[in-house]
């Protein structure tokens, strides 16, 4: 059986983007693992399946390039949100199923724009040991876990586009305290009064991704509460393609995340499943 596939982008974060409606695909992770091997087949950060759901316009199922089940991605639901635009399955403001949550997208031109779940276990200055540095840390999950570690935790004179993301995101990743599903690993950089390069190491995909969406919130939030930064931040990833964060802080919490930036089709074709 044939089925239509759309390869999208969202800063870089790259899916194979499916409307899987009729079930056609149901082995979900040897699929996902397939189609995600960028020498043999398409190549992805993640597979996007877009699915029926009784709550909202349609459901998101996203598995990593591994297999695993990766649950919610921001870039990945910015995208999905364009393809459900594109293909009339739903509005330019609508709302879609993940993990349980429903979250809110908002449409225009190549820009969309996510409400996203509130984040949760934000913790700050925590300290870990790794090839006997001392590197503090500080961790959040914004519908993934992720920790952030300001680059100069490794060098004050370090160049953040040298520096081995692959070597260190892979030794904090697998560390027992976050096991056993791990964590993705953020490097940043603050460069201004809102603006902040990041890095990420994504667990799932097991190397650097261009960019990632749950990770610049993470990114965002923890600069903003660290480091005081002014809300809106402007998120810049290894792609280059800036990610606008914004929040609300009411009281201890914050709230009211929202993640916007381009979600772009770079090519459409047809599988043979």
């Amino acid at each position: 059986m044939e089925v239509e596939f759309t390869k999208m982008s969202g800063a870089g974060n790259d899916f194979v983007i499916i409307d899987n409606r009729l079930e056609v695909i149901q082995d979900k992770p040897a699929f996902a693992r397939k189609i995600c091997d960028r020498h043999w087949s398409i190549g992805a950060d993640g597979v996007l399946l877009l699915e029926s759901s009784d709550k909202a316009a349609y459901r998101m199922m996203y598995y990593n390039a591994d297999g695993s089940y990766g649950g919610m991605c921001g870039n990945g639901g910015r995208c999905i949100a364009m393809f459900g635009c594109l293909k009339n399955i739903a509005n330019s403001r609508h709302t879609f199923e993940a993990l349980d949550h429903i979250y809110s997208a908002s449409v225009d031109t190549e820009i969309v724009s996510l409400l996203m779940k509130n984040p949760l276990s934000l913790k700050l200055n925590q300290h870990i040991i790794i090839e006997k540095k001392h590197i503090s840390y500080h961790a959040i999950d914004t519908a993934a876990l992720h920790i952030i570690i300001d680059i100069k935790e490794f060098s004050k004179n370090i160049n953040f586009d040298e520096f081995d993301v692959q070597k260190w995101g892979k030794k904090l990743r697998w560390q027992k305290k976050f096991a056993p599903a791990g964590t993705n690993v953020n490097f940043i950089k603050i460069i201004g009064e809102n603006v902040v390069q990041v890095r990420t190491f994504e667990r799932g995909v097991e190397d650097e991704t261009l960019a990632c969406g749950t990770g610049s919130i993470a990114s965002a939030i923890i600069a903003y509460k660290k480091w005081k930064l002014n809300r809106p931040i402007t998120v810049i990833p290894t792609s280059k393609i800036p990610l606008a964060v914004d929040f609300d802080e009411v009281g201890k919490e914050i709230q009211n995340v929202t993640l916007k930036g381009p979600a772009t089709i770079t090519f459409t074709g047809r599988l043979d499943v």
